[in-house]
């Protein structure tokens, strides 16, 4: 898998570092190691070979120069090595009948093919090593002495002693690939693991500028809403009755050292200062006050509740405020002007969900729109925190709704007591 960016490698160990760098520098090693085999072994095998024709003497000249230089190759090339090693080691068999010391080879061969090599060449090259096995067995003990039995025990001794090796490199060969699989495995695991990590960390970053952006657009969006409304009404009653314009001038005040003291609490808390506001948030208990602040910025609101409450848990009992802080502010901003609009809140308590229901008798699907819409995204994001449900849209008769519904197995106290905002 890829990395992602900014992802740094786990340290391997000593014997995996070293396993890395041959597979990046592997070809060094194989030159030098093919260069010494030539040398001890394809050289005596050229110097001592009993050749008799020209053929034979090209037969193992051929092999004991091309077996070593074949094995260079065995881990860039490892199946075209395998055919040219074992091509050349029958070809001077079957031209000159003897063994050669560049043949010991064949047992690397095997070794490479299977660390190297698919599954199919694997397979050929061990087959083919143990053809050889009893090709050369049968030549060899065919010339022993005695009768039957001694020479089926001769060709049983040689073929046994030169097939061991081969399946011994064999074994070797799936040992080594199996932990070369196993420490990629590893490393995959490891940056897996690591990526995971790092999209934990962005997600939860993201979903904190996500909560931290429905505070601040509650707060602000709320809060300026009241002060637009009071100044456009101030300013018009300040010409009649300026007792009504020092009035408002005083709920402008209040609003905005409110929202000012709300977002240095947010500020605090996203810079994370030890002197940060730790005053609860607002919930269901304040909502009398929130009506109070709107009633006087000119809107008539009217709260209902019916039911049976329970007590909610912190972060439900903020959403549901922020609901309804969100639903009032938007009956400010969009349904008329303040003096000819009626509001009311409903709160009830069903057996299984709360359902707060915000409805006004203003313009409804006339009212503008700003555009934003992000009173209703942070409204739909907070309710599905606790699987309800929102609708919002023009009522029957005219004016605006807004219902939300929480189910009570979600919000209640004890529930999601240690969810946070």
């Amino acid at each position: 898998m890829a990395a992602p960016r900014g992802y740094r490698q786990p340290a391997d160990s000593p014997i995996q570092q070293v396993d890395t760098w041959l597979g990046k520098n592997g070809w060094i090693i194989d030159s030098i190691l093919a260069g010494l085999a030539f040398l001890l072994l394809g050289a005596s095998g050229i110097l001592m070979s009993p050749s008799l024709t020209v053929a034979q003497a090209l037969a193992d000249g051929a092999a004991s120069i091309g077996i070593p230089l074949a094995l260079a190759f065995r881990r860039r090339w490892p199946v075209q090595s395998a055919i040219a090693v074992n091509a050349l080691a029958l070809l001077h068999w079957v031209v000159g009948g003897s063994i050669l010391p560049v043949d010991l080879l064949i047992y690397a061969s095997v070794y490479s093919t299977t660390v190297h090599g698919p599954l199919w060449a694997r397979r050929a090259s061990v087959g083919s090593a143990l053809l050889g096995a009893v090709l050369v067995a049968s030549q060899e003990g065919a010339a022993w002495g005695g009768g039957l039995t001694d020479r089926a025990t001769g060709i049983a001794f040689v073929g046994v002693t030169i097939a061991a090796p081969t399946v011994i490199a064999w074994a070797l060969g799936l040992l080594r690939r199996s932990t070369r699989a196993r420490w990629e495995s590893l490393r995959e695991r490891a940056a897996r693991l690591e990526y995971e990590r790092d999209q934990q960390a962005v997600i939860a970053a993201s979903t904190e500028r996500a909560r931290i952006a429905r505070e601040m657009h509650d707060v602000v969006a709320h809060s300026l809403s009241i002060i637009v409304a009071q100044a456009d009404g101030g300013r018009y009653a300040a010409a009649s009755d300026p007792q009504v314009a020092v009035g408002a001038l005083k709920t402008i005040g209040d609003t905005a050292r409110s929202a000012l003291a709300d977002t240095r609490r947010i500020l605090g808390v996203l810079r994370g200062d030890a002197v940060a506001d730790t005053a609860p948030q607002p919930g269901l208990g304040a909502l009398d006050e929130l009506v109070g602040a709107v009633r006087e910025s000119g809107l008539a609101v009217e709260v209902v509740t019916w039911g049976q409450p329970v007590p909610l848990s912190t972060a439900a009992d903020l959403a549901v405020y922020r609901v309804c802080q969100e639903s009032l502010t938007n009956v400010l901003k969009h349904a008329g002007a303040p003096g000819t609009v009626h509001a009311r809140v409903d709160v009830a308590w069903h057996p299984q969900a709360l359902v707060v229901q915000i409805d006004d008798d203003g313009r409804g699907a006339a009212a503008g729109n700003d555009g934003a819409g992000n009173g209703l995204l942070g409204m739909r994001e907070r309710i599905a925190l606790f699987s309800g449900g929102l609708e919002s849209g023009p009522r029957p008769g005219g004016g605006w709704r807004v219902k939300a519904t929480f189910p009570l197995s979600a919000v209640a106290a004890g529930t999601m007591g240690s969810w946070t905002t």
